[in-house]
């Protein structure tokens, strides 16, 4: 047995699972080979699709130190590549991830987290990867990181995050909820916005750490600057998407809607092979996203059969 590749990628096409707010994929076909003797086709996508990078400007303007923060033709041609660790993290739909769960995982795998400071890639497999669809399920009721996450992260220190779910941070750090200048905080199974669901289900003082007014009313100003403070010092909104944000502000790339064959590797090291385009002021790209290992090292899982429209 021999070194393999395990695609950790989902399919793209015209009907793929999309984020609330985007339109979906366009393809043309522009020669055909009845009438033209060759096929050509023309993709109209937001790079944000499927198994994608984001780039530090996707996020940011500048960084914590002040500095610009680079667009994707200005990051490393390995900035997403290099030795990994695909960490089994236990959580519910909709959990908030915290810097426990990524001790309680690190210690699963007898995996010491001062080795992501080796310029190591950090992948997080939580199960949402298996859910992935055009659903409520996959995106509003999405497990996900957020400040002490983000913290942990910004402490060890890995070049590359990849997670396994709609975004770098959790639903109601996002637009989904009511952060950033859309606030869509979009209605759930019940017809009731997320963030009152999540209200009902977990409580004020749960939901506080996702919405800046509600926070400072429930726990005050100091309080709030104390948690949030490195950010909105940065000139950050500190409950939009601060996992995204302590990552990129201190030049740690991430992977969103990791997936393929991750079953295979979790709990494993292996070198994880993954390259945006080379796009100009690009802010992040789809990639294909791709582990080498040694055969023998693989979970003994069958190959991923993907049900939904786009296959």
């Amino acid at each position: 047995m021999g070194k393999v590749f395990v695609d950790l990628s989902h399919p793209f096409g015209a009907d793929i699972p999309l984020w609330p707010y985007f339109q979906k994929p366009v393809i043309d076909t522009m020669h055909g080979q009845a009438k033209s003797g060759v096929l050509s086709q023309k993709v109209t996508v937001v790079m944000h699709a499927g198994t994608h990078a984001d780039s530090p400007r996707h996020v940011m303007e500048r960084d914590f130190e002040g500095k610009r923060c680079r667009y994707t033709h200005e990051l490393a041609v390995d900035a997403y590549c290099g030795p990994a660790i695909c960490l089994d993290v236990k959580v519910e739909p909709w959990e908030l991830i915290t810097e426990k769960h990524l001790d309680e995982a690190c210690a699963r795998a007898k995996f010491d987290p001062n080795e992501l400071k080796n310029r190591m890639v950090l992948c997080l497999r939580t199960g949402t990867h298996l859910k992935y669809d055009d659903s409520k399920d996959y995106y509003h009721y999405s497990p996900g990181t957020g400040l002490k996450a983000g913290q942990w992260i910004e402490k060890y220190h890995p070049k590359c995050v990849a997670m396994d779910m709609q975004a770098l941070d959790h639903p109601l750090h996002t637009a989904m909820g009511k952060n950033g200048p859309t606030q869509m905080n979009l209605p759930g199974r019940t017809g009731r916005p997320i963030t009152q669901e999540y209200i009902d289900k977990y409580g004020i003082e749960a939901y506080a750490w996702f919405d800046r007014e509600v926070f400072i009313q429930t726990f005050g100003m100091d309080k709030y600057m104390q948690e949030y403070g490195k950010l909105e010092k940065a000139g950050e909104w500190g409950t939009w998407e601060p996992c995204h944000k302590l990552m990129m502000g201190n030049g740690i790339v991430g992977i969103e809607n990791l997936g393929g064959d991750l079953e295979k590797v979790v709990g494993k090291r292996f070198q994880f092979w993954c390259f945006p385009l080379r796009w100009y002021m690009g802010d992040g790209t789809m990639v294909r996203a791709v582990a080498e290992i040694d055969e023998k090292d693989l979970n003994p899982v069958p190959d991923r059969v993907y049900k939904y429209g786009v296959i």
